[in-house]
């Protein structure tokens, strides 16, 4: 198939801004009310494993054209820099992959055998969704298989074909207009019954709420589950598809695990609207591009 790796790019780009920019929100002296002003902090933001896993998906389908579960557990682990934020579940299961145990093995191994129902698959996948944009089956199908890497759960498993499915319609649609329920009803087929599905239907009726309201109900990523993350973020790549900075800033306003959210809503939303405006769509902000620390060398998109 033919990529598009204007979206690609643009997915990675506003995942990594997403992430760097709402890890600053860790930092003492960052403050929410100068975002939501307009006002960003310094740079450099350095970025954290959401963007470092994000950019070996990346690498991964763009040398083979589909997930190598194999390899991309082999990506995952000899790239692993626990500083960069992992928790201590993905640091243990990909020490281990690298010390020569088999994948499975290691990512069934955590939480009583059933594995792990984090939000870690759902916080790298956007720009996989992006390269399947236009094939939805494609994108949930690859999206699946990337999470099993680690995060064997199904509720894991959900979040990621949900998050990849939205940013492959949202770069499907780039262009031509989205009403918010749209890109609900694109995930709605990939459903599987569970507690992510349960929010991620119930994020449809808040649509048009505030922030906050939006973040009680579904959840703000705090418990660090697919379950407490994914329907937010669906709600607000929902709510503000045509406006990355407001997307990102609205993750911020509602606290939580916000780097992970920034993350999965920026890769969401930087699909539909690419980097700076186009009219009555805003794109990533060419300064916070810029505040972004680079990228790794290894990552190549096209």
């Amino acid at each position: 198939m033919t990529w598009d790796f204007d979206a690609v790019e643009a997915s990675l780009d506003g995942l990594s801004v997403g992430d760097a920019l709402g890890a600053q929100f860790f930092v003492p002296g960052s403050s929410v009310g100068e975002l939501v002003a307009g006002r960003v902090p310094v740079g450099v933001w350095p970025w954290t494993d959401d963007t470092e896993m994000a950019c070996s998906v990346v690498r991964e389908v763009r040398e083979r054209g589909r997930v190598d579960r194999e390899a991309l557990a082999g990506a995952f682990a000899e790239r692993c820099e626990p500083y960069r934020g992992y928790g201590a579940g993905t640091v243990v299961v990909l020490h281990e992959i690298r010390d020569g145990r088999p994948w499975r093995e290691a990512a069934a191994a955590g939480f009583g055998g059933q594995g792990s129902w984090g939000n870690g698959a759902a916080m790298r996948v956007a720009p996989l969704g992006a390269f399947f944009a236009g094939d939805t089956d494609r994108a949930a199908g690859e999206a699946a298989l990337s999470a099993e890497v680690t995060h064997r759960h199904p509720e894991a498993i959900v979040g990621a074909m949900a998050v990849a499915v939205a940013a492959g319609f949202a770069a499907s649609v780039r262009g031509k207009g989205c009403a918010p329920g749209e890109l609900l009803d694109a995930v709605e087929p990939y459903l599987v019954d569970g507690r992510t599905a349960a929010g991620i239907r119930r994020a449809r009726g808040l649509l048009g709420r505030p922030v906050e309201e939006a973040a009680y109900e579904l959840g703000n990523g705090a418990q660090v589950s697919a379950q407490d993350t994914v329907p937010f973020t669906l709600w607000a790549a929902a709510s503000f598809l045509g406006n990355y900075p407001a997307a990102v800033t609205a993750c911020v306003r509602a606290g939580g695990d916000v780097d992970t959210t920034a993350a999965i809503v920026g890769g969401i939303v930087a699909a539909y609207t690419g980097v700076g405006d186009r009219g009555a769509v805003r794109g990533i902000p060419e300064e916070w591009l810029a505040a972004r620390e680079p990228l790794p060398e290894w990552v190549a998109v096209r």
